[in-house]
């Protein structure tokens, strides 16, 4: 007997339906909803093969907001963070870079240039 003991407590999830989290399981059960209601509503109109893609195309962003996470984020957290960030409270930040170095010797360097440009003529 073998049991699988998570690295990061905070990783761990509750198996509770054929070994999907909730979360999981209700978001597969979206996706096949989805890809349903597509065949039903389009055979109508389109080709069987056309209809399958769509039905594909149609389920992937449920079944993908199941499962995937980005920097520890459900799929909803990741989509209102961008939303906040791109259109609700977008930042410009201006970066200005200042040489404390050159401006301690700005007076120097002047000079020397100076000293250059009246040797050269």
């Amino acid at each position: 007997m073998e049991v699988k003991i998570n690295r990061e407590i905070r990783d761990y999830t509750e198996s509770m339906f054929f070994g999907l989290s909730m979360r999981q399981f209700f978001f597969s059960v979206a996706a096949v909803v989805v890809a349903v209601l597509l065949y039903f509503l389009l055979k109508p109109y389109v080709g069987a093969e056309t209809v399958s893609w769509m039905c594909i195309l149609g389920a992937f962003p449920f079944a993908a907001m199941g499962f995937i996470k980005y920097h520890g984020m459900t799929a909803e957290q990741f989509i209102w963070a961008w939303l906040r960030s791109e259109l609700i409270e977008p930042k410009e930040l201006h970066f200005e870079s200042e040489n404390i170095y050159y401006e301690a010797l700005k007076e120097t360097i002047e000079n020397h240039e100076k000293e250059a440009v009246k040797i050269h003529d």
